[in-house]
Formats: structure tokens, C-alpha cells, sequence
């Protein structure tokens, strides 16, 4: 086969290469673009995030927390920090569940809707501006949070959904309406709507391989047609 002949026939792979990958070289494309419209952080809504300043626990505080001591919840991490005026314990445990005290070892009963309000409220810049607000168990997570984790979804005037933890009684996520868009666009461009978390599966792997074999193509076609041009002129 001459080099001729093998050109004619790289020109027509060419073709039917760029009729099959364009769509999702399309979609990629538009998808990129989009994604980096934004910082990440104000994707990620930190910019509606208040700097909170710390309180210090007092010398004098009292703690009387006890471990499990039957060995069936394997502690991860212990801590205790001021929240609301009050010094509360947190003990996580090894299977992600967590479980919080108050200094005098009572546990504190789940986060309520009318705490997770003050929460937002007091952490979220416009999180007194809540339109609705609902409780979601660990089995049925929102679309927009897809954690096996109880939460309390407050939702905001602006479109911002923000997610408070039902055992945690910390913010476990902030979802704008650029966020939601910025989902979208990402199960777009790593083709996973569903999950919207698999990067490497056979439809991704075959029209990026695809994509990839069409760009080298059309670099060899390119060399040689300039290659043409200069011998011609």
C-alpha cells in the first residue's frame, strides 16, 4: 500500500471518526466550559460560608463522657468544642455513625428542625431567608447530597440548599443552583447521569479512546497536507 492510498483511507477513518465522536467531543466541550465558569470554593458554596470565631472551652470545664466499653462501636475520634454556649462531645465512630453529649455525659437527642434553622441561620450568609425545610434519612439521601447520612435539608430563598447533619449537628454541605448546574455538566462529561461519580467505565473509555484516535488521525493528515501544499507552491 502506497502512501497515497494509505492517506485516502486515514482521510475517510477520519470521517466516520469525526460523525461518531462529535457529539460527545461536543459535550465535553460545552461541559469543560462550563465548569470553569466559577471558582471551585464558590461552587462549592464556601463563599456563603460566616467566619464563625472559636470559643475557647473554660478552664474549669467538667467533662463526663464515657467510651463504649462493650467493644461493639469501635470509636474513631473523640472531641469537645463550644456550640451554641455550651460545651458539647462528639464521639465518631468507626462505621461513620456519630453520637453527641453534653458535658454532664447525657446524650443530646437528634438535631431538631427548629435547631437546624438556628444553625443555618447563624452560619449562612441569607440562612434566615428559609423557604421550607426536610428531613431526610440516611437511605433516602436528596439528589443533590447522595451521602448514606441523616440530614435536615434547609432550603433558602436564593435556591441554596444547605444540608445539616441530624447526628452531627454540623453543615454537611452547601448546594447553590450553580452547584446543581455543575453536576449536571460533570455526569455530562464523565457520561455517568445516574451516579454521577463512575470515571471510568466501557462508554467513557471507548469514545475518549475514540476521540483520541481521531486527533492523531487528523495530526497525520494535517502534516501531510501541509507537506502537499509546499511542494506544490
Amino acid at each position: 500500500m502506497n502512501t497515497r492510498t494509505l492517506m485516502r483511507k486515514l482521510a475517510r477513518w477520519h470521517i466516520w471518526l469525526g460523525w461518531l465522536i462529535g457529539v460527545p467531543l461536543l459535550l465535553w466541550t460545552l461541559s469543560g466550559f462550563v465548569m470553569v465558569l466559577k471558582p471551585i470554593e464558590e461552587v462549592r458554596g464556601n463563599h456563603l460560608r460566616k467566619e464563625i470565631a472559636e470559643t475557647p472551652l473554660p478552664r474549669d470545664t467538667q467533662i463526663s463522657v464515657s467510651l463504649p466499653s462493650d467493644g461493639t462501636k469501635p470509636v474513631r475520634s473523640v472531641s469537645t468544642q463550644i456550640e451554641r454556649g455550651e460545651p458539647v462531645t462528639r464521639i465518631i465512630y468507626l462505621d461513620g455513625t456519630s453520637e453527641r453529649f453534653r458535658a454532664d455525659g447525657n446524650p443530646m437527642a437528634p438535631l431538631s428542625e427548629i435547631e437546624a434553622r438556628l444553625i443555618v441561620a447563624e452560619t449562612i450568609v441569607g440562612g434566615d431567608q428559609v423557604i421550607d425545610a426536610r428531613r431526610f434519612d440516611a437511605d433516602d439521601p436528596p439528589r443533590d447530597f447522595r451521602r448514606p447520612e441523616a440530614v435536615w435539608q434547609v432550603a433558602l430563598a436564593d435556591g441554596t440548599h444547605v444540608y445539616v447533619g441530624i447526628e452531627t449537628g454540623e453543615i454537611e454541605a452547601v448546594r447553590t443552583r450553580w452547584w446543581r448546574i455543575f453536576d449536571f455538566m460533570w455526569s455530562l462529561h464523565i457520561m455517568d447521569l445516574q451516579e454521577r461519580e463512575d470515571t471510568s467505565h466501557p462508554t467513557l473509555v471507548l469514545f475518549t479512546g475514540l476521540a483520541l484516535l481521531g486527533t492523531l488521525i487528523g495530526m497525520i493528515l494535517l502534516f501531510r497536507r501541509r507537506r502537499s501544499a509546499a511542494k506544490q507552491s
